[in-house]
């Protein structure tokens, strides 16, 4: 079975939603290969693929990149959106990838897109292991990606890098190959270049390994999913600014599960949640205070009321979020603040007014 095969047969078990949806392209081997594979079989799955580019301007040669792509695109009959962020040089990889799905985030929104592709791989997957095991992350951070999160879609993780780069060669698709991805300076490619190499030669078939105890914590992650709706007692429900479960069962719990509950219903949430936070939660459902509450971070909070366990999204959290403003002129709330944008020559002498301020007519992402 070719590649296409292949990767028609998993998107189907996917159950992806039909639509508009829009595919990440850097510009790489594999988001180009996703790209290419998707258009491919987009009749079949019912979808109106859109190439969405963000030019993060930290590499010299990203607006030729973008110029290439968009071409490429215009070539195939490929509805494009792209965005020029403008980061610079010293802007990091968090940074980075931060700015970029906010604005994937609201590009979808305006487009009306179900959804968002991207072209995380097998590789990838073996790299997030790793990393999340240096990090001393849990079995839950273990787990690795998931294929479908929401809106966003990661339909490779079942196919390895040179499967990828092979399917570029035959189809002789345009890609670039982003120098940043192998600088050992970055954490993921210092893993990608010397230390997965290195454990290669050490350790028989180290990514298969990786990608085996990854697919073991995903198991556990989603039986401790299923298991909060297989306790009656706890009697789980959502909202739209999230969950809650009865308090008093938790309470009777040993420890170790009652943390371990908390954990699998703050991931229900989309709420990051840790061991540490997770014990200090019991805490509070062990003071038994009604009205009592602790931060979680992340906009994230843990309540007692009325003898649930709630854990929602602080009223202001959108000002931990970031926000890219779309168009040239608009307002909106984030947080607190009310903010409005539009075109405006600047003043030659800007007055140094804490609410006013002039920027050059790009993309803006507001960050706190």
């Amino acid at each position: 079975m070719d590649l296409l095969a292949e990767f028609h047969a998993h998107l189907s078990t996917l159950r992806i939603p039909s639509g508009r949806a829009l595919v990440a392209v850097s510009g790489g081997p594999d988001s180009v290969a996703l790209l290419d594979l998707l258009l491919r079989c987009a009749d079949r799955h019912r979808l109106e693929p859109i190439a969405a580019h963000v030019d993060h301007g930290i590499h010299p040669d990203s607006a030729r990149v973008a110029e290439r792509l968009r071409d490429y695109a215009g070539e195939r009959g490929i509805l494009w959106e792209s965005v020029a962020l403008g980061l610079g040089a010293g802007s990091g990889e968090t940074e980075a990838r931060l700015a970029r799905y906010a604005w994937l985030a609201a590009t979808r929104l305006r487009l009306g897109a179900a959804t968002v592709f991207t072209a995380h791989h097998a590789d990838d997957q073996v790299e997030t292991v790793l990393m999340r095991a240096l990090a001393g992350s849990g079995p839950a951070g273990l787990a690795g990606m998931r294929a479908v999160s929401g809106w966003l879609v990661r339909p490779l993780l079942p196919f390895r890098r040179e499967m990828l780069l092979r399917y570029v060669r035959e189809r002789s698709l345009p890609v670039w190959i982003d120098p940043a991805n192998a600088d050992p300076a970055h954490l993921r490619s210092w893993l990608r270049v010397e230390l997965l190499p290195f454990l290669r030669r050490r350790v028989a078939a180290v990514d298969d390994r990786l990608l085996r105890a990854g697919r073991q914590a995903a198991r556990g992650r989603d039986a401790w999913d299923a298991a909060l709706d297989r306790l009656p007692e706890l009697d789980p429900r959502a909202d739209d600014g999230g969950i809650s479960v009865a308090g008093a069962p938790l309470g009777g719990y040993d420890s170790a599960l009652a943390e371990s509950v908390i954990m699998a219903l703050a991931r229900r949430a989309g709420c990051p949640l840790g061991p540490t936070r997770a014990a200090r939660v019991l805490a509070l459902v062990a003071r038994g205070t009604s009205g009592a509450h602790v931060p979680l971070g992340g906009g994230w909070r843990a309540e007692l009321s009325f003898g649930r366990l709630r854990l929602a999204r602080i009223a202001d959290s959108t000002r931990d979020a970031p926000w890219m403003l779309d168009g040239n002129a608009g307002e909106g709330a984030w947080g607190r603040w009310r903010l409005r944008w539009r075109p405006e020559r600047a003043p030659e002498r800007q007055e140094r007014a804490a609410f006013v301020a002039w920027f050059t007519p790009d993309a803006l992402l507001v960050r706190g």
